[in-house]
């Protein structure tokens, strides 16, 4: 009888400290994201990146307005005069628009890129966040409708994202 009991207690034991060993932990992806040193940086190298193409569009841009303000400031202007500066109106818009269009295709290939990379580092955290804490499931913050406080995983997510290379 008592090595039923016995065994019946270390059956209970075992099950017990497997269901405290697994479990879940939530983490805030907001924070995680603006927290993100990883992010910070690729958005100022984005920029970097971007600065002589959005320099140039905004010189165009001045460039257009003062056409265009000469254009209705001088009514006296011949027609082939006129002609003129409407040429030299469409090639600007033209140029305008076409760097605009780059820079627009260039800046939504970038994020992309960015945002498959962040994807990555989130995943290979929040895994290795689960396999340490011994846990089923690692959930964003936002998806639990309610959870004990003492399972949110956020700082420590934050610093997995950010020490990844």
């Amino acid at each position: 009888m008592k090595k039923i009991q016995l065994a019946v207690l270390g059956f209970t034991l075992s099950c017990a400290a497997a269901a405290q060993a697994a479990g879940y932990g939530v983490v805030s992806l907001e924070r995680v994201v603006e927290s993100s040193s990883y992010l910070k940086q690729q958005n100022s190298a984005l920029q970097q990146s971007l600065k002589p193409q959005t320099t140039k569009l905004e010189q165009l841009g001045k460039e257009l307005e003062n056409l265009q303000q000469r254009a209705q400031q001088s009514a006296n202007l011949s027609e082939a005069d006129k002609q003129k500066l409407s040429a030299q109106y469409q090639a600007k818009l033209k140029e305008f628009n076409t760097l605009q269009q780059s820079l627009q295709t260039k800046v939504q290939a970038d994020l992309q890129k960015m945002n498959d990379s962040f994807e990555q580092r989130i995943k290979q955290a929040a895994e290795q966040l689960r396999k340490e804490n011994n846990l089923d499931v690692v959930l964003n913050k936002n998806s639990a409708l309610a959870y004990d406080p003492k399972y949110d995983l956020t700082d420590k997510m934050i610093q997995k994202v950010n020490a990844i290379k």
